[in-house]
């Protein structure tokens, strides 16, 4: 660790370059995957009926709990499975996954598809339950 830390020091302009790609990188994934919106942003937009979620964990994570109203369309099979989504073009699709790490890979997914109107859920169900939200059971 103290080596690296030398190298940082003796070559700068290196390491400075290696930290401001990093940062470039990390923005650009992040603004392809869509923007974030919080669990209660979210509610908001459902409670309007401009938006759908989708909810991308497996099929017994889902079964466990999920929000009401969700499609339910595992990450595995999206590519699959994505002209199910066809009908729901128009509205907001907000993106859910288990804890937040699959939404955005989701999210390039459908933009590279065509939809627009795609957003990632902070947090993912984990962050829902924190807030107190209501799940469902079915």
């Amino acid at each position: 660790m103290e080596r690296l830390f030398e190298f940082a020091a003796n070559h700068w302009i290196l390491s400075s370059s290696f930290v401001g790609l990093l940062i470039a990188l990390f923005l650009l994934e992040k603004h392809r995957s869509g923007r974030s919106v919080s669990p209660q942003q979210a509610t908001l937009l459902l409670n309007k009926d401009e938006a759908i979620i989708l909810d991308i964990r497996d099929k017994k994570d889902f079964s466990d709990g999920h929000i009401k109203g969700a499609v339910h369309i595992a990450f595995a099979s999206l590519k699959d499975r994505m002209s199910e989504l066809e009908k729901h073009k128009d509205k907001q699709l907000v993106i859910v996954d288990k804890a937040g790490q699959h939404s955005g890979m989701a999210g390039k997914t459908l933009k590279a598809a065509g939809f627009e109107n795609v957003c990632r859920m902070t947090g993912g169900i984990s962050e829902w339950k924190n807030s107190s939200l209501p799940l469902v059971k079915k």
